[in-house]
């Protein structure tokens, strides 16, 4: 699906380029949609679609001084798109073999009790994370990470814009990325993949 450039495109992006929060929400609503359509062909998880979505859209917020110089921002946008969506797949096919060779390796199931020993170890580690954030980040990342409810569903709950839970979301997330990097040697997408199995 083809989304045509903004009329006031080139405006817009000299204000991201100094930090416009409100030029970056009017470019991340009108290239959402496509993004999403895009991922969606080469990642078959819509979870995973909308979490790899954020990360983009937040790599183009964390690169923003640089955008003014960009000729064709959707150009640029589906440029860091097709990047970052390999690469997310070569490190799920990574992880993928791994864990094939783990279990090859395996003589026996682990028991269920095991399992259940990781899950609630992980659990309880995510909650000591949720416990060390700021309240509202850690409000709305449980309202819709644990309780499934939607960007537009927590921001009316809660009384607040959707593009803040959205940031709030963003946030949450690269905290706990970045801690699972540091602390567990693994990436989200590694530990979503184990997850799945």
């Amino acid at each position: 699906m083809y989304t045509a450039p903004l009329h006031n495109e080139e405006d817009l992006l000299q204000r991201l380029s100094c930090g416009d929060e409100a030029a970056f929400e009017q470019l991340y609503r009108h290239y959402e949609e496509s993004v999403r359509i895009f991922l969606i062909r080469y990642i078959k998880v819509p979870e995973m679609t909308d979490d790899v979505s954020q990360e983009i859209f937040s790599k183009i917020w964390e690169n923003r001084e640089h955008i003014s110089r960009v000729q064709s921002f959707r150009a640029y946008l589906f440029t860091v798109t097709r990047n970052y969506t390999l690469n997310v797949l070569k490190r799920a096919a990574k992880v993928e073999a791994a864990r094939g060779l783990m279990i090859q390796s395996m003589q026996m199931k682990v028991p269920e009790s095991d399992d259940n020993l990781i899950s609630r170890e992980y659990r309880q580690w995510l909650q000591h994370i949720l416990e060390e954030m700021n309240p509202n980040m850690r409000q709305v990342f449980q309202l819709v990470r644990q309780e499934s409810r939607s960007y537009d569903e927590v921001a009316e709950l809660l009384g607040i814009s959707r593009n803040t839970v959205k940031k709030h979301m963003l946030r949450a997330l690269k905290i706990i990325r970045n801690r699972l990097d540091d602390e567990l040697g693994l990436s989200m997408l590694a530990l979503f993949f184990i997850a799945m199995r």
